[in-house]
């Protein structure tokens, strides 16, 4: 067996690790991560591989000789994970076809011309194993018109059959599977304007690592089900595309801003396919807009990006509102903050395309406010003016509950909240064909905007609807001491939206996870309302809808925090998921600011009742497990409300965690700038960490996914993986979104955001050691091993230590060598103690010195050379000056994260340089 040994190298960062990192993907990266590898020896090496790799008439220039793009006798096949951009090895082609054209010059009787153009088929090599699927190509540099072009992909698994066409053309006998290799076949690609000759392509290829513990899967294999957004955006679910005129006779398109000729949404949706491969269940997401905090006031309405835009074939038009007369979404520095309301025929047609294609869709109305900074408006909570660009929760009566002058447990409370929901009923829509008509009051209210929603659902065929979500503002307010008119209000909504929907249509409203188990208001009454129960237990909902974003951490930098010795890092598994049934919101909560920030934690009990789930927001078994008492006052009711334990299951309609420093400890939040929400987790640096997202979802879902509790009710799980739907996919692809920031003004917020799109398929780093180790037949323990990788290619053979090394450079990692195998690890940093006795010199002549050395002897600069994934995979570098030296990965990672590393590493180096003798 053959024998690995990797040490750090610490003299050119000033010694060992120490003190002071960088977040990269979730590892913490030192700056002597950056001082290579010394004393190294293989016994095996990685991956040789073969790749078994002038008359009347007048005729134009013909091709006499083919040339062929490069394809060399056994070159090596390469391994790749996570992704990268490969260029490839032309392993089959087809001799060329000519097709000759021949047309008439000049008026009758005028000389022929003859032209010819040409096609070849050939197939390209790309990587070792079985990959995802590709994304972009390139031609010469160029984006390739993937539309324009007949490929097929073989994936490398080790049953795939020849190619067909492969077949035909050299037998059945002569055409090799490939097996283990996967490839891609061009058929009858047009060679006339590359120069008679297949141009240099390369593509965008996507391979999952090999997982190293079987048995926890890769988060893609969990994943069952995703929301779909952007929510807004004019023609964003479109199918087909949409032109939009932009002068006479210039068009550009609305909907195609990708390199694969297909639509945004397609080609979102094919990734959807090829990343997440059991997500079978989407949640759609569709906007309208609301003005105004006070209920009583907000209107929600279809909205337009600009009133001038012209598109064909089709016109935006939703419930009735044309360009002319919808509302019109607020502009900032000249474009608007928000995409329109998606066209009711495009939602329609991309419900069906998902279905089509074998999912489970549901329509999921959402409220998004459109109230810009300078709006004058009241404020329900006192503030000088509403808040810029608010979260829907806010909504509420005017003033709000604890605001002087409040109706607040009033029957005006009650007539603010019906001024809200408006008159509209199931009756006053009318649908023929894929068209919805209104005939009911001329008001733009909450029924009217979930209604129209239900009759598109029902146009669709969707399998599911929701009435509604995170209304928390709205459904705690009392017109009465123990009465909540909005629950009333929701109760009678979904009377009309199962009329409208039918039997057959799964239906809820989603709770946000403070206000799906009971009203506690911290007004120092006592009172304890099960608020929502009489919707939970209405005939007409299906299910208890939740959007879960519960804390699944507490972690603090440094080791003088209180969950420092439960792990030795925030992104370990096994300390988040004790915390899914466990930690803050179950074990203990912060009574305020000041005790969170001094970890003063008080219990969550119930020393009258012995019922502590009542306190426990993310006591989702107790609360759905037992009768609900009501405490006005305090007191509990000996009556329990009409809920009736295990009677409906539990789905999580939404769920997720910012890609942020420490996005676990507050997983609700996220950073969007012209919000008055924006917000970072709590004691987060604001640094982008892919891993936490990751981890955060692995611990939740792994979680449920082996929770055993049935129902004796209705005989089936408390809660199912499949309804467990995670925030969120993109109907616009990565890369163009986030990059194609000319198009679309959010993609500065996909950095931290939840969004799963562009993270999916990266490689964790535990993964790809452990596959690369194995491959010289080493038993690796990456247990120790934190971060994920964008994209690592080992483009040749080589030794594993050299295959190893820029990963461990990068990640700040080492290897030992023990009786049970390699163990692969960041070395802990060696604690100096120095006793009293130690201090004091007790023989005559001894000294204690300070040593520091010299700065100026060190190297003026740090170069950090990588591959930009975000920019076409472009060799890049940046430059941090008076600093350390130079650093080269042969890893893909985001521009941005690279200058942080320089940074780092100079600051690691001179705190390196201080030591201590005696």
């Amino acid at each position: 067996m053959a024998q690995l040994l990797l040490g750090a190298a610490g003299s050119a960062v000033g010694g060992s690790i120490l003190p002071g990192s960088v977040s990269l993907f979730g590892s913490a990266i030192s700056g002597a991560a950056f001082g290579g590898f010394i004393g190294a020896q293989l016994g095996a090496v990685a991956d040789r591989a073969l790749l078994g790799a002038l008359g009347p008439d007048r005729v134009g220039p013909r091709l006499p000789d083919l040339r062929l793009q490069a394809s060399t006798e056994g070159a090596p096949i390469p391994r790749l994970y996570g992704r990268a951009r490969i260029a490839g090895q032309v392993i089959w082609a087809a001799r060329y076809t000519e097709t000759a054209t021949k047309d008439r010059a000049g008026s009758k009787g005028g000389p022929s011309v003859t032209t010819y153009s040409y096609t070849i088929s050939f197939a390209v090599g790309l990587t070792e194993g079985v990959i995802d699927g590709i994304g972009r190509v390139w031609a010469n540099g160029a984006p390739l018109d993937l539309s324009q072009t007949d490929l097929r992909i073989h994936r490398g698994t080790e049953d795939q059959l020849p190619d067909a066409l492969i077949q035909t053309v050299e037998g059945a006998e002569n055409a090799p599977a490939f097996r283990g290799l996967a490839y891609v076949v061009f058929e009858d690609f047009p060679l006339d304007d590359y120069g008679a000759r297949i141009p240099n392509l390369s593509f965008e290829v996507f391979r999952p690592a090999p997982v190293a513990n079987p048995e926890q899967p890769r988060l893609e294999e969990m994943i069952r089900g995703v929301d779909l957004i952007p929510a807004s955006g004019e023609f964003a679910y479109a199918v087909e595309p949409v032109m939009r005129r932009i002068g006479p006779g210039k068009e550009e398109p609305e909907n195609v801003h990708n390199g694969r000729g297909v639509t945004d949404f397609v080609a979102a949706i094919d990734d959807l396919e090829a990343r997440l491969p059991n997500c079978r269940s989407v949640l759609i997401v569709s906007a309208w807009f609301g003005d105004d905090l006070r209920c009583g006031e907000c209107e929600i309405r279809p909205g337009v990006e600009t009133r001038d835009k012209v598109t064909r074939p089709a016109d935006w038009q939703v419930a009735g509102e044309s360009r002319a007369t919808a509302w019109l979404v607020t502009e900032e520095g000249g474009r608007p903050v928000y995409g329109g309301t998606p066209d009711d025929a495009s939602l329609i047609a991309a419900i069906r395309e998902l279905k089509a294609r074998g999912f489970a869709v549901s329509l999921y109305p959402f409220i998004l406010m459109d109230v810009p900074p300078g709006n004058g408006l009241p404020d329900p909570y006192g503030g000088a003016e509403q808040a810029a660009f608010p979260w829907r929760g806010r909504i509420t009566c005017h003033p709000a509950a604890g605001q002087t002058g409040s109706p607040y447990k009033s029957a005006a409370a009650g007539a603010q909240v019906a001024d809200f929901f408006g008159a509209a009923s199931a009756s006053d829509f009318a649908i023929s064909g894929d068209t919805v008509s209104y005939s009911g009051p001329a008001e733009w209210r909450f029924n009217r905007f979930i209604l129209h929603h239900a009759a598109l659902a029902k146009i669709a065929g969707a399998d599911g609807f929701l009435i509604g979500s995170e209304m928390v503002g709205l459904t705690t307010i009392r017109d009465s001491a123990d009465h909540y008119p909005a629950v009333d209000a929701l109760c009678g909504l979904a009377a009309e939206a199962r009329a409208l929907l039918g039997p057959g249509v799964r239906l809820s409203y989603a709770a946000d996870w403070s206000e799906y188990s009971g009203h506690r208001p911290g007004d120092g009454s006592g009172d304890v309302f099960f608020h929502l129960d009489p919707l939970w237990s209405h005939p007409a909902i299906d299910a208890v809808a939740i959007d879960w974003y519960v804390p699944l951490a507490d972690w603090r930098d440094g080791t003088e925090h209180a969950d420092a010795a439960l792990s030795r890092t925030g992104h370990d598994l096994s300390y988040l998921s004790a915390y899914t049934e466990g930690g803050e919101g179950y074990d203990w909560y912060y009574a305020s600011d000041a005790d969170r920030l001094a970890q003063v934690r008080t219990p969550n009990s119930d020393t009258a009742h012995g019922e502590d789930w009542v306190f426990r927001f993310k006591d989702i078994r107790g609360w759905w497990a037992n009768a609900h008492h009501d405490r006005p006052g305090g007191v509990r009711s000996a009556s329990a409300t009409a809920w009736v334990p295990q009677s409906k299951p539990v789905w999580l309609t939404e769920t997720g965690c910012p890609a942020v420093d420490k996005g676990a400890n507050q997983p609700n939040v996220f950073v969007d700038p012209k919000s008055a929400e924006s917000a970072l987790p709590h004691f987060s640096t604001g640094s982008r960490d892919d891993l936490i997202q990751r981890r955060y979802l692995e611990a939740l879902i792994g979680h449920w996914a082996a929770d055993a509790t049935v129902s004796s009710v209705y005989a089936g799980p408390m809660i199912d993986p499949a309804d467990i739907h995670v925030w969120t996919w993109d109907a616009r692809p990565f890369p163009d979104f986030p990059a194609r920031d000319e198009v679309w003004g959010d993609g500065a917020n996909w950095r931290l955001g939840h969004w799963l799109t562009g993270r999916m398929g990266l490689a964790p780093l535990g993964d790809v050691v452990r596959d690369l180790a194995s491959g010289a037949g080493v038993d690796a323990d990456v247990s120790g091993l934190d971060g994920l990788v964008s994209g690592y290619l080992v483009d040749r053979p080589m030794a594993v230590r050299d295959a190893l090394a820029p990963l461990a450079e990068m990640f700040g990692f080492t290897a030992t060598d023990t009786a049970g195998g390699i163990r692969f690890g960041r070395p802990e940093g060696a604690a100096l103690e120095l006793s009293s006795d130690t201090l004091v010199l007790t023989e005559p002549g001894e000294t204690l010195r300070c040593e520091r050395q010299d700065f100026a002897a060190m190297p003026a600069d740090l170069r950090v050379h990588f591959i930009a994934d975000e920019d076409d995979y472009a060799r890049s570098a940046v430059l941090a000056r008076n600093r350390l030296g130079a650093a080269r990965f042969g890893v893909a990672f985001p521009r941005r994260l690279s200058s942080a590393c320089g940074d780092e590493s100079g600051n690691t180096a001179r705190i390196g340089a201080a030591a201590v003798a005696g």
